[in-house]
């Protein structure tokens, strides 16, 4: 399942999280597929919610205008929270591997945990970065990094914001 959009600009918005919140779901619906094995295009896992997009929505304007990450606040998907920027809150069914090249940061390194196994190739990094704005993870990221690297190094990442790479993350 290949995450990303035509541009090299691998933030996302609600369009492309609700399209793999989608692909997702088909994914664990279809009993012919056994794996399913995420990974990001043009050289970067995924690099969270485009920030830049909620920079331009004026709060004046009401929900109604929201451009933020939530794609519906009360949007489920077979009666399960799916979380406001895709499927990161999920417990997939099905064998999920995450194939992370390039950057897996801030909501793209909590997309990066919904896999049963990360694979990453030497350039890969990890971080909290939306911290450095102010931002913290909403979709899972601080209950799953901490269960997976435990609770001393996900402090770290989370408070910190500092990179860690794939060497690391080893």
């Amino acid at each position: 399942m290949r995450i990303g959009n035509d541009s090299l600009n691998m933030a996302y918005n609600r369009t492309p999280a609700k399209k793999l919140t989608d692909a997702v779901v088909a994914f664990e619906n279809d009993a012919t597929q056994k794996v399913c094995i995420i990974y990001g295009a043009h050289g970067t896992f995924y690099a969270g919610f485009d920030l830049h997009e909620v920079g331009r929505w004026n709060p004046a304007q009401g929900m109604d205008n929201y451009i933020g990450p939530i794609i519906d606040p009360n949007h489920k998907v077979e009666d399960r929270n799916i979380g406001p920027i895709g499927p990161s809150r999920m417990q997939v069914k099905k064998l999920v591997i995450s194939a992370v090249t390039g950057y897996a940061v801030a909501g793209g390194l909590e997309l990066s945990l919904i896999g049963d196994m990360r694979i990453a190739e030497e350039d890969a990094v990890f971080g909290v970065f939306c911290r450095r704005f102010g931002v913290p993870l909403i979709d899972g990221g601080t209950v799953r990094l901490q269960a997976i690297i435990g609770l001393g190094r996900a402090m770290d990442m989370i408070l910190t914001g500092r990179p860690a790479s794939a060497q690391e993350a080893l």
